[in-house]
């Protein structure tokens, strides 16, 4: 379809892989690998340094208070000096922690405020490039768009763990490495053109408001977020320690750690282009049950190295779609000048889900079993589902339409 850009944003005419549109899947790639990668190393350097399982995952906790107090604030500066602006100002901050973690190792305090300065990073240019992907993608393609998003993320949430291996050429190595990967991007972003998104409507409700207004729409769209920061966060930080319970070397739990991206990959984009054609809806419960019983059959692979990795290709396929889907789903629902809103409130519930996640994780496995980590997936992903099925996904009348519109 012949391509027309007008005013910095991005039309139905526009090529689906532009400059901006590729630049923008590098910079979630590297974000995706760079998450995939600290959580699981700094989870890694912290046990050889005799920290326990719980205050491990006390300090995972930390990335994700930075993402969750910047939820509160992140809109207004997106609204004002545009996507761009707020992008490169997130890969700036991530580059300085990166480079201090291994200048500063040893010292628990020193990496919690640098966890919470990478979360901040992070969650401003992941804010600022789903909503500029999202809000300019065609109606019609809108599963396909946000898909490419999610297998963006999940490329680079897969390739991370390995750097793992790099610690043979020193704790210093993975940094510098990632760092040197953001420096990249970052010149690349430079070159992007000045957008803003659409502004507020007049009489259209502010704060808590209009929060309100879009959970009381969206509400079910909103969950997968959470659902998706629990897995996410929980595994990255939980099954390095679940896999070195069960007696895996530190060689096949950095090659198991990138199987739920890896699934993810894989139907991402076919998960995004079915549910353009059957609705956001019944996806996002088959996935939900689908990868709910998968993580729940994990713990009885026992040390099954290929067996525990395809049941986790198996769980990554089906609800690595969630993050997106699930904005997709909102994006159905919702007017496009409350799209920013419904991504802070999605960010927020990602933050909470990633915060609460280390923790549960931690916990279960210090007191209750080594296989607490699936339990507790598998249970929240069948419960989403099982909701879903009972309320029908809150759908609404303007989704119907929405529905309408879209399969005429």
């Amino acid at each position: 379809m012949p391509l027309k850009q007008e005013g910095g944003l991005l039309h139905a005419e526009e090529p689906i892989f532009s400059y901006r549109l590729i630049v923008l899947l590098l910079v979630v790639i590297t974000a995706g690998a760079s998450q995939g990668l600290l959580l699981p190393l700094l989870t890694i350097l912290l046990e050889r340094g005799g920290v326990p399982e719980h205050i491990n995952g006390l300090n995972s906790m930390a990335l994700y208070i930075g993402t969750f107090s910047t939820m509160f604030f992140i809109e207004r500066p997106v609204r004002r000096y545009g996507f761009r602006i707020v992008i490169l100002a997130g890969i700036v901050m991530i580059i300085a922690a990166t480079l201090l973690f291994p200048l500063t190792a040893g010292s628990f305090a020193v990496w919690f405020a640098l966890r919470i300065l990478v979360g901040i990073g992070d969650s401003g240019l992941h804010f600022a490039t789903q909503l500029w992907i999202v809000s300019r993608a065609p109606a019609r393609q809108r599963g396909k768009f946000i898909s490419l998003y999610g297998m963006s993320y999940g490329v680079g949430f897969s390739i991370g763990p390995l750097g793992i291996n790099l610690l043979h050429f020193g704790d210093q190595a993975p940094f510098l490495i990632s760092a040197m990967l953001y420096a990249l991007v970052l010149l690349l972003v430079l070159k992007l053109p000045a957008d803003r998104p659409e502004p507020r409507e007049q009489g259209e409700a502010a704060g808590f408001s209009r929060y309100k207004s879009i959970y009381r729409v969206a509400w079910y769209a909103l969950l997968p977020a959470m659902l998706y920061g629990i897995m996410e966060a929980s595994m990255n930080t939980g099954f390095p320690l679940y896999g070195l319970g069960i007696g895996l070397d530190r060689a096949a739990i950095s090659g198991l750690l990138p199987a739920i991206g890896i699934g993810g990959l894989l139907l991402q984009l076919p998960l995004g282009m079915w549910s353009d054609r059957i609705g956001r809806l019944p996806v996002l419960i088959f996935c939900g049950a689908g990868g709910g019983l998968l993580f729940l059959a994990v713990p009885l692979a026992g040390s099954s190295v290929w067996t525990m990795a395809a049941l986790m290709v198996a769980a990554g396929g089906l609800v690595g779609s969630f993050f997106s889907l699930g904005l997709a789903y909102a994006a159905d629902m919702l007017p496009r000048n409350l799209l920013p809103g419904a991504n802070v409130l999605a960010s927020i519930h990602f933050s909470v889900g990633s915060i609460a996640g280390p923790v549960l994780s931690g916990y279960g496995l210090r007191y209750l079993s080594e296989s607490s980590l699936f339990y507790l997936l598998g249970g929240a992903f069948l419960i989403y589902a099982i909701t879903g099925m009972i309320t029908k996904g809150g759908r609404t009348s303007r989704e119907a339409d929405s529905g309408k519109t879209l399969n005429s």
